[in-house]
């Protein structure tokens, strides 16, 4: 998951937030041990910085030019942006409480900054009274995207309006962490006897000792609920987990997202949508909510038969438990699912963790995008953390340095609970050095602890470093504006989802999934049981995605007040799944999703169509072959945002994308 920043952020030009200091940046962008005063001082320059290029820019007379006008704009959105960004992350993964409260606090002043220039009607007639004779392609559509952003902020509205809508972001941004804040902080406890954990994995076990009362907690977090989900014989452990898992930030979230849906239907209006649904589509390759609706439909109906048939497959291993049972639930349907893979497919998913230990995973990650795309990796020793556990690396390129990153991998208590790439800055050409960091909650981490992988962990980790990839080897325009992944928003996912490709080839697996006892590699057939199992069931997370994607457009596509949550997910959860829908649980609560994404969950489909698109332009017998890859790089990666998302895959294929290759991999049963 690419993390969306500060919704305030003009929209175009920030889906990725860039490098704090305006000037060229070469340093680390953590360094020392700031206390949270130092932070906020730190954030308030770069501010101040930002606030007196904005007067320059204003204060330039004559003809309006690319080097009077539009470089200075640049160079605010770079002071904003890195301090912005800067302050998103530290405030998800720092484990200091009062330094996350802090930055949350300075996130806030960037935002307010930001949200004013966006309405700033001097900064916007200047931007579109430029001579932009002789300018490059990419400097042109930089623009174009520039002012559409402006529109789109409301720059064109009257004095009051502009106010009414600096101050639903301001507030917008408020209700954004803390819907985050409480989704985070919210991890719940379920308490079960040893015998509940019949069917987990030994080390799952041995981990979770029973305490003085004879009792096992297990939580919500991610590296407890997904095993017990998964592994655990028992009913009503899974149940009760799945409860609380689903009811995370419950009832504190309902009132927050009520508002949020509130004030960003009152935005849409002022700006002149019909919704906020509407809104938010209109600089995506979508290009509609109505579009984004048929998108969907269209989605739900090619997974139809196959969801069925997979359901029903479920139904019938459960029935040899259960003869009188005429349904599966959402807390048994993971667990079901592993059981037919291991008696249809002749394939049991703890089979593969043993070879992928997280530092093996974690190597193989780094060999295989290096021989893909030409660059190199390397640890920087003692680099200046947030977290004894957080990795400091470096990308090379023929022996100069070309980007930085941090690796935050495994679960801590107060940190992001998800996985997610997390930018700070973007390049330039101009000699900004690309920097982000890839926050994941992955097994390991604690001494004498090889963290063992599912492969689900394994495609985590490859998809959030195809992100990071994107972003440096993307962080090298000419602006800012056009640095790292600064596509349209749905065309963001499809980079990473395309990498998850290489976590399904025994070639590939060959070359670093190794037994973490006995070193040997893993078998390519036990691959290839791996690749055939992970077919079945593959319709029904379609159409749970579609339920995300279908909640997601639905509480903004419509006045607020017919807005029921609960509703919503009841009737779309009926409608495109089979699982019956838990009425005790209010997963709305703790869908994160809801506030950076708002309506736009469609956009994970979206991209993996076009990411399937683009993995048949490689060669499907060699994944390391080297032309491919580099037409991918030089045609995908490289540009940046830099040119339309569609001009990029239509360079790359030669011809627009087509759901074809999706469609195959929807129905394929190796």
């Amino acid at each position: 998951m690419l993390l969306p920043v500060l919704s305030s952020l003009l929209l175009l030009t920030s889906l990725q937030a860039q490098v704090p200091d305006t000037g060229v940046s070469r340093r680390p962008f953590w360094s020392g041990h700031p206390t949270p005063q130092s932070f906020a001082a730190g954030v308030d320059r770069r501010l101040a910085g930002a606030s007196q290029t904005r007067d320059r820019l204003l204060a330039a007379t004559g003809k309006r030019t690319v080097a009077n006008t539009l470089a200075p704009y640049d160079d605010i959105q770079r002071g904003i942006d890195g301090a912005a960004n800067e302050a998103h992350l530290i405030a998800a993964v720092h484990p200091d409480s009062a330094m996350r409260t802090a930055v949350e606090a300075a996130e806030s002043r960037a935002s307010d900054l930001s949200t004013e220039i966006s309405l700033d009607r001097g900064v916007h007639d200047a931007l579109k009274a430029m001579d932009l004779a002789g300018a490059d392609p990419a400097t042109r559509y930089y623009v174009e995207r520039t002012l559409l952003a402006f529109r789109l902020a409301g720059v064109d509205k009257d004095d009051a309006t502009r106010q009414r809508i600096r101050a639903l972001r301001e507030e917008l941004v408020q209700l954004g962490q803390t819907f985050s804040r409480n989704i985070r902080d919210d991890v719940r406890k379920v308490a079960a006897v040893p015998a509940d954990l019949d069917g987990l994995p030994a080390d799952f076990i041995a981990s979770h000792p029973a305490g003085p009362d004879g009792r096992v907690t297990v939580t919500t977090a991610y590296p407890d609920a997904f095993p017990v989900l998964t592994y655990a014989r028992s009913d009503d452990l899974r149940k009760r987990l799945r409860i609380e898992f689903d009811n995370r930030a419950y009832p504190a979230n309902q009132a927050v997202l009520e508002q949020m849906i509130a004030r960003r239907d009152e935005l849409a209006h002022l700006v002149g949508y019909a919704s906020w649904a509407d809104y938010i589509t209109a600089d995506k390759m979508v290009g509609s909510a109505a579009n984004a609706s048929a998108f969907i439909d269209r989605i739900v109906t090619a997974s139809d038969q196959a969801a069925r048939a997979d359901y029903e497959r479920l139904l019938q291993r459960k029935r040899q438990d259960d003869p009188a049972a005429t349904a599966v639930t959402r807390w048994e349907s993971a667990y079901y699912r592993e059981l037919v893979r291991r008696s249809d497919f002749d394939f049991d998913s703890q089979r593969v963790r043993p070879y992928l230990a997280y530092d093996g995973v974690k190597q193989g990650v780094l060999d295989v995008t290096s021989r893909l795309f030409g660059v190199t990796f390397r640890r920087m020793r003692e680099a200046p953390v947030w977290d004894p556990s957080v990795e400091g690396w470096e990308m090379v390129e023929g022996g100069r340095l070309a980007g930085r990153f941090y690796l935050d991998m495994h679960p801590r208590p107060g940190k992001y609970e998800h996985a997610a790439y997390f930018p700070i800055r973007s390049g330039t050409s101009g000699g900004d050095l690309p920097e982000g960091v890839l926050v994941c909650n992955l097994p390991g981490g604690a001494g004498g602890d090889p963290g063992l992988m599912t492969q689900d962990d394994m495609v985590t980790l490859f998809h959030e470093f195809g992100h990071l990839l994107h972003a440096l080897l993307g962080g090298r325009q000419r602006w800012v504006g056009l640095s790292g992944v600064r596509t349209e928003w749905d065309f963001v996912e499809a980079p990473s989802q395309m990498l998850e490709e290489w976590t399904w080839d025994p070639a590939v697996l060959a070359t670093f999934a190794r037994h973490h006892q006995t070193g040997q590699p893993i078998p390519a057939d036990l691959v290839r049981q791996m690749r055939r199992a992970n077919d079945f069931g593959r319709a029904l997370d379609v159409r749970q995605q579609m339920v995300y994607a279908r909640v997601s457009l639905s509480l903004y596509d419509r006045p607020p007040a017919q807005v029921d949550a609960d509703s919503i997910i009841t009737t779309v959860t009926r409608a495109y799944t089979l699982f019956p829908p838990m009425p005790e649980t209010h997963f709305q609560t703790s869908f994160s999703h809801l506030d950076g994404y708002s309506a736009i969950y469609y956009t994970y489909m979206w991209s993996q169509v076009i990411a399937k698109d683009l993995f048949s332009g490689f060669d499907q017998k060699d994944l390391f072959a080297a032309a491919p890859a580099r037409r991918y790089r030089d045609n995908i990666l490289a540009p940046g945002g830099s040119a339309p998302a569609d001009t990029l895959v239509k360079r790359f294929l030669g011809r627009p994308f087509t759901f074809t290759a999706w469609q195959e991999w929807l129905t394929r049963r190796d």
